[in-house]
């Protein structure tokens, strides 16, 4: 199976863990996927506000005319990117006069965007088109013993409701979580808001926000959250100090990229799980023969 890939700035940046990882499990999963070139920016949090939503919206279909050219379906990761692309993808495929105006400035670089291309979460077509039992025939490390709260955040569930999985009751991430052998721990703020970019302007909100989050997973029981956000990676991850300072906690729970938890279940390369990335390091289950 092939697919386009956008990796946005975060799997270049904060989410350089999420991207090794990503593309160390596609691969082994028979996945190819071809990333996009001279992909720009989708604009996530401030393009629309500093320069219009018409603008973000352009540079979004520049993506997926690169795309489109490629003739095939657009696999992203970060939750962020998927929201603008497959928003933007939406709007262009059911307003003509809208699209219209887009390819008109999308004419002046030499593109055109007919709106053939269909946009998917990673972890859609994780569970989608490969599936949790391939997932599962696939894992040489299971992760027995180990709880894990699936932690999903705002965007994923509520981009689209209802194209991947329920908005409100989601299961998919907790069906991957245990077809790797751990277990899928009760998780109440499973799609509660991390504070987002809020992080800049108010971090106290985020702050408040990650508090709640944690308890829930520490109340579950949860050795580790995971996550398929890299903004709610980095704020679940690096408020936790803040965190502990404030309300007198003493958390210290690792967070990782749902890809991570795959890649070392499936006994790939140490240099594939992108550990080293992290601020607060796993403890893993030790593979069978160690």
């Amino acid at each position: 199976m092939r697919m386009s890939y956008y990796p946005g700035c975060s799997m270049g940046s904060i989410a350089v863990s999420y991207a090794k990882s990503l593309l160390a499990v596609a691969e082994a999963l028979g996945l190819r996927l071809e990333e996009i070139p001279d992909w720009n920016c989708c604009g996530a949090s401030i393009a629309s506000g500093v320069a219009g939503g018409f603008v973000q919206q352009v540079l979004v279909a520049r993506n997926l005319a690169l795309a489109e050219e490629m003739k095939q379906d657009v696999l992203v990761a970060c939750s962020s990117c998927y929201l603008n692309l497959a928003t933007t993808n939406s709007r262009l495929q059911q307003d003509s006069l809208y699209a219209g105006r887009v390819n008109k400035a999308l004419a002046v670089g030499g593109l055109h965007y007919s709106g053939s291309v269909r946009v998917r979460r990673a972890i859609d077509v994780m569970l989608g088109e490969i599936g949790p039992e391939r997932i599962e025939s696939r894992v040489q490390v299971p992760l027995k013993g180990l709880k894990v709260a699936g932690y999903l955040g705002c965007q994923t569930m509520r981009a689209h409701p209802g194209e991947f999985d329920q908005a409100e009751s989601p299961k998919g991430l907790d069906r991957l979580i245990k077809a790797l052998g751990a277990e899928s721990v009760n998780f109440t703020r499973q799609t509660t808001c991390c504070g987002s970019s809020h992080v800049v302007p108010a971090s106290e909100v985020v702050t408040r926000q990650v508090k709640e989050i944690l308890a829930s997973a520490v109340e579950g029981g949860a050795d580790i959250i995971v996550t398929l956000c890299p903004l709610c990676q980095l704020n679940l991850e690096t408020h936790q100090e803040k965190v502990n300072e404030i309300f007198g906690t003493d958390y210290e729970i690792p967070v990782l990229f749902f890809t991570q938890l795959m890649a070392y279940a499936f006994g790939l390369p140490s240099n594939t799980w992108g550990f080293e990335h992290m601020l607060i390091s796993p403890k893993m289950p030790a593979p069978a023969s160690a």
